[in-house]
Formats: structure tokens, sequence, C-alpha cells
């Protein structure tokens, strides 16, 4: 690692020895290259603020461990239908029953992709099992009626996004959204992640645990609102028991059950940064990324309960970032005017003040 970004390992070691970390990796990318690749921490659970154990003691983090980024997994999942977009074979204002005869909602793609169809919720209640039910969840969702008129406001379409982004995958394609992602984008630029993992992968799985034991809560809300109806259904989606279960990590839950290592997110959003070329492979052209990363909707947001910036399947901010975060902690995006990319992936389910510290000592070394 160069010298000059030091004090970003330090800070990155800070968390880990003070216990507000428990095992995680974190990738930065600077004009154009590597210079920040670590990992530390433990695989292993650990109680909520007991200091992570040392690689000696436990389960050590490696560089191939894999953990779930829950909504840093949105935008890869857009990708793989902006990939289409971008061969021709799918057009961005088309509506979606176009290519999904019994979706019922009168949305475009672009919508879909933006978060403005007004599916943010799935409509029936369904078990922590349903998640590996793809068809019944994409049946759910075509049936449904739209919470508002599509197009005409945005609200994070939490869980629904990955279904109603891959159904669409499907449709034209033919392939599952995680073999897709992993024979089309993964695959050609080398990147260590995935949607449905077999059985050898899901071994690399680091487990999630509890920052705070009251986080789920905290997360879903107020009772009856349009969060906790969109992050509590199918059940257990921020229930440990349920992410770390090979059920959960078997199944393809795009919007939310990304496995992932930060080195994998930091080559993605690099390949992005750089116009859509990584290592001398181009997958997309300047234009279909320029037009992924854009502004396309601003406004508030329903469910975040806050204005919002929605690409094609990210969030822009106002210094003209690009990118994701996740419940949890985990987060990915590219910083165009600075000329780096960020990843970190974390199994410590907590707020996003380690992201914040490491970023702002980050910009200090710029």
């Amino acid at each position: 690692m160069h010298a000059r970004f030091a004090p970003v390992r330090d800070c990155f070691h800070d968390l880990l020895s003070a216990g507000r970390e428990a095992g995680a990796s974190l990738t930065i990318w600077y004009d154009g290259r590597p210079v920040v690749d670590l990992v530390g921490g433990s695989r292993t659970a650990v109680a909520p603020g007991a200091v992570a154990p040392s690689a000696e003691a436990g389960d050590p983090w490696r560089p191939d461990t894999l953990v779930n980024v829950y909504s840093v997994g949105k935008p890869v999942a857009a990708l793989c239908l902006l990939t289409l977009v971008d061969r021709g074979r799918v057009r961005l204002d088309a509506p979606v029953a176009a290519y999904w005869p019994e979706f019922r909602t009168p949305a475009t793609v672009r919508q879909v992709l933006s978060h403005t169809a007004g599916l943010p919720a799935f409509p029936v209640l369904r078990p922590a099992e349903a998640v590996a039910d793809w068809t019944l969840l994409c049946a759910d969702l075509a049936a449904a009626e739209p919470e508002w008129e599509p197009g005409s406001v945005a609200g994070e379409h939490a869980w629904t996004y990955g279904h109603l982004v891959g159904e669409l995958v499907r449709r034209v394609d033919g392939r599952t959204v995680g073999r897709f992602l992993a024979e089309e984008i993964a695959g050609p630029w080398r990147l260590d992640l995935g949607f449905g993992l077999d059985v050898a992968d899901q071994r690399r799985c680091a487990d999630l645990s509890y920052g705070d034991p009251r986080w789920p809560v905290r997360m879903l809300g107020e009772p009856g609102s349009l969060r906790a109806r969109a992050l509590g259904n199918p059940a257990g989606g921020l229930d440990v028991a349920v992410v770390n279960s090979p059920l959960w990590r078997g199944a393809e839950v795009p919007a939310v059950n990304l496995h992932a290592t930060a080195s994998g997110l930091a080559r993605l959003y690099a390949g992005l940064l750089a116009g859509g070329t990584l290592d001398g492979v181009r997958l997309f052209g300047a234009d279909l990324v320029a037009e992924a990363t854009r502004t396309q909707y601003d406004g508030p947001d329903l469910l975040l309960d806050r204005r919002t910036c929605w690409t094609l399947g990210m969030q822009r901010e106002e210094d003209g970032s690009w990118g994701m975060g996740g419940v949890g902690g985990s987060s990915a995006w590219a910083d165009p005017e600075r000329g780096y990319v960020f990843a970190y992936a974390t199994s410590r389910l907590a707020d996003h003040d380690r992201v914040e510290d490491l970023v702002e000592v980050l910009h200090s070394c710029l």
C-alpha cells in the first residue's frame, strides 16, 4: 500500500481494535489503480460490544471471504439488465409488460430501474422460505396494483427491486440474473461476487452479526409503515438466523443478497468509472455508463423519507459520486471528481459511521 494512504489503514485497524467492527474488507482504487486492499477481523459472528477476535483466535477474514452486502447489490442487478439495454435487446422506455406479459403495473423499464415503478413492497405476506421461490414472488409482483402512479414519485424498492429487474433479465435472456451476472459480468471482469451461491462459495461466507440487538427493530421502523412492509416481507431478511443460512445464501434475492468481497465491488466500479472497460475488457459502452449514472429522479423518496437522487440502480450524491450503501453498513461507490473508487464490506450490522470515518480520512489523504 502507498504510504500516502497509511492513515486509512490505521483507521480501518482502529475500527477493529475498538470493537466497532467484527470483520470487514476495504478496497480503494485511486487514479485507475488499487491503492488500499485490506481485510481484518473474523468471519465468525462476534457478540455485540465485544472486540473482534484476532486472526489467531478465530476464523480469520481472508481476501476471498464473501459477505452479504444487502442493497450494495442493487446496482449489480441493474447492470445485468442494462447489459441487455446496451445490446439493444431491451428499451428503457418500453413498458415492462412488453417483456413480461403478465405484469399489470403500467411502468416502464426505466421506472423500474429508478425506483419509481410503484411496487416498493411484495403485496402478499410470505414466510422466510419464500425467498427460494422465485416464481411465486414474481407472480405476486406481476399481479400487484401499484402504490402510486408509476413515475410520479420514488420509494426505494427495498426487497422487490431484484425480482423486478431479474425477471426482466430472465424473460429476455432466459438465464437467471445470478447466472447472467456470473457469465456476462463477473467472469469477464474477474469480480468475486454473486447471487445464489453454490455450496463451495457458501463455505467462504462470513456470518452477519448485530452491532446492537435492537438493530432489526430500528431498521423496520413503525409497524405498518411502508418501510416495515417493504423490509419485513418475505420474513427474515433482517434476521441473522435466516441470512446466515444455506437457504438465504443459495437463493437469488438480488435486491439484498449479493455476496461479495470489497475487492470485487471495487473492480466493478473501477470498470464503470473508466467508461465500461476494465483490464482491456469492454463490457459496456461509455454512453450506457453515462446514462446509467446520471440522475433519473430527484425528489422525495417515500421509503427512505428524505430527498434522494436515483440513477438507473444507484444513488447519486451532490458531489457527483454514484453508488449504493446497504442496510447494515456495507457500501460501494465511485467519485469521478476526486478520482477514486471505494468499497467496504462488513459482517457487523450497524450504522454507516464506520464508512464515514474511513472516507473522512481518505479525503484528508487526497
